[in-house]
């Protein structure tokens, strides 16, 4: 019987056999407030009571997926195994869950008002007036549902993007609020993040803006079950008992959070005031009891003092750090595995292009890392902290674009040329070293249509990018994201001047590593390998990485300043020929 029903009505029927709970999570007072980390840490909390967990982000704006935005607007763009472009949260989920997740895990506005009017243009509604409620509503809460059964997660956490009050965001707040109609209130909980502002002159902190945004989300029909509080300095017991007298939650719901000094601190503030036993006895969970071993131990090598590494991340986007949120979090992943404190410097590739004195900038690191990116803007700062680091024997690790750049680098150097590029930059170059993937020139549209997600990437033994990975490590799967690559008329001749092609596409048509025979640690990948970084399991190229860098000595120990560009235009960013923002 059940077999039956469950293919007709799949994510309703199966949801319900599974016995799903749902935790959603809201934002008040202001935006980037932490829910992101928030939920990151619950679910690691639950995940040490041995349950399984899956999470969604949900993101109020009108596109479809992040993938066509300009970094600075919206920072990372997270990739997926199976190549969603998403919003960086998804990121955090997975380093801290250790999950990886799909694109279930992230839903639009775009997306939901796309799929009811394709399915309105298709007469679904049998001529039926389309409204958000019930039918953008439905279509929210049955992602919802998807995501439950294809998971097939005991916990489901669902962070509600934006802040409580948001426009844009009420489609949103009515859904989950229908949720606990759907499903049964005892399978659902609300949790509300809200900021406590700090008042320099009364040296107090204020509840009255979390009063509010609780009254906006009761406005909706939702009463928060739990208020997890944000702020920069202590909170007192007071303070707690007047956010319980005024919002209406028991006293040991009112969580506080105070900033820390690192992001992986959370889940252990989260779980010395309790809400992991909270939420299990709330939503009824049969959970074991919690084994934060491990992440208290990473927690214990990250606050000690240990030597530094001065590594220089040379990009494009450095105004936003966010933009490369992944390499951040990756390089001090390999530093806690080498008992290294990670010292980074931020320099603007722009700001390089200008200054012919390098030097100056990086003559203090002992390892240089240049980010993915698109279009022109940048390229020849990158292309001369390529071959500052190769003349100068210091660890490079090339990210996707990084490794293009390495790629451009060599060329100019065998070919005693500085024509060599890439066919972003410059349609007309003798030497299109690298160029346009032969499946993309035809493609037109920009949006999710790059080479993207899990890809098998070959190994070739004896070589660093071997060795990183362990010499057993023969096959790796690593995700992408691009439209170029290295072009295979030039693969004899760079090679034969020292290039090492390490990885390689199983039919061997695509280069997705490469190295300097001739050099103590350079190297590039075509993919993203920072996706796949864990603050316990560091990615093996970033570990050999800063393995490299460490044993480097380098002038000075005091860190590089950062250089700046003018704060660029957000309204004037263009794509490039890529089709992605500069």
């Amino acid at each position: 019987m059940f077999p039956d029903i469950t293919k007709r009505f799949p994510y309703v029927i199966r949801t319900i056999l599974l016995m799903t709970k749902y935790i959603f999570v809201t934002g008040g007072v202001v935006s980037s407030v932490g829910k992101g980390i928030t939920v990151a840490s619950i679910g690691t909390l639950l995940k040490s009571r041995g349950l399984t967990v899956s999470v969604q982000k949900l993101d109020p704006y009108l596109n479809v997926d992040p993938g066509t935005m300009s970094p600075y607007q919206h920072g990372e763009v997270f990739v997926t195994k199976d190549g969603a472009e998403t919003d960086l949260d998804l990121g955090n989920y997975e380093r801290f869950i250790d999950t990886e997740l799909t694109a279930d895990s992230n839903i639009t506005s775009g997306q939901i008002y796309s799929a009811v009017i394709a399915k309105e243009r298709r007469g679904d509604f049998l001529g039926g007036t389309i409204q958000v409620i019930p039918h953008l509503t439905t279509e929210i809460k049955d992602r919802f549902k998807k995501l439950a059964a294809n998971s097939g997660a005991d916990v489901i956490l669902v962070e509600v993007g934006g802040t409580v009050g948001d426009i844009e965001g009420q489609p949103f707040l009515e859904a989950i609020r229908q949720m606990r109609n759907d499903v049964g209130r005892d399978n659902v909980l609300y949790i509300h993040v809200t900021l406590l502002p700090y008042i320099g002159s009364t040296k107090e902190l204020k509840t009255k803006p979390t009063q509010h945004s609780v009254n906006e989300l009761r406005r909706m029909g939702i009463q928060p079950d739990v208020i997890v509080c944000r702020a920069d300095y202590p909170i007192s017991e007071g303070i707690r008992d007047k956010i319980s007298l005024f919002c209406d939650v028991e006293r040991k719901a009112v969580v506080p959070l105070p900033t820390v000094s690192s992001i992986y601190e959370v889940p252990l503030v989260l779980e010395a005031e309790g809400i992991g036993n909270l939420l299990v006895d709330r939503l009824g969970l049969k959970a074991a009891v919690p084994d934060l071993t491990a992440w208290q131990h990473m927690v214990s090598c990250h606050s000690q003092s240990c030597e530094e590494v001065n590594i220089a991340v040379v990009g494009k986007y450095i105004e936003l750090e966010d933009a490369y949120y992944s390499v951040r979090e990756s390089l001090r992943h390999a530093g806690l595995s080498h008992n290294r404190r990670i010292n980074l410097s931020w320099v603007h590739s722009e700001e390089l292009e200008k200054n012919n004195d390098v030097e100056a900038q990086l003559r203090n690191v002992q390892g240089v890392v240049v980010p993915g990116g698109f279009g022109i803007r940048g390229i020849e700062g990158m292309i001369k902290t390529a071959r500052y680091a190769r003349e100068n024997n210091i660890p490079y690790l090339g990210l996707c674009l990084g490794m293009q750049i390495m790629v451009i680098e060599f060329a100019r150097l065998v070919l005693k040329s500085n024509k060599p590029n890439s066919t972003e930059f410059d349609l007309e170059t003798p030497y299109p070293v690298i160029d346009l993937l032969p499946e993309q020139r035809s493609v037109a549209g920009k949006g999710g249509t790059m080479r993207l997600g899990n890809y098998t990437c070959h190994m070739q033994p004896g070589t660093r990018a071997a060795e990183a990975y362990g010499q057993d490590a023969c096959v790796v799967l690593e995700r992408h994201r691009h439209r170029f690559e290295f072009n295979n008329d030039y693969r004899k001749q760079l090679g034969e001047a020292g290039l090492i092609y390490s990885g390689l596409s199983p039919d061997g048509r695509l280069v997705e590593i490469c190295e300097l025979r001739d050099h103590t640690w350079m190297l590039g990948c075509q993919f993203h390998p920072e996706f796949g970084s864990r603050p316990n399991r560091p990615h093996p190229l970033f570990n050999g990485f800063i393995g490299a860098a460490a044993k480097v000595l380098r002038e000075g120990s005091q860190p590089v300043l950062p250089i700046f560009a003018e704060q660029p235009d957000f309204g004037s960013q263009q794509s490039g020929l890529s089709g992605q923002h500069e």
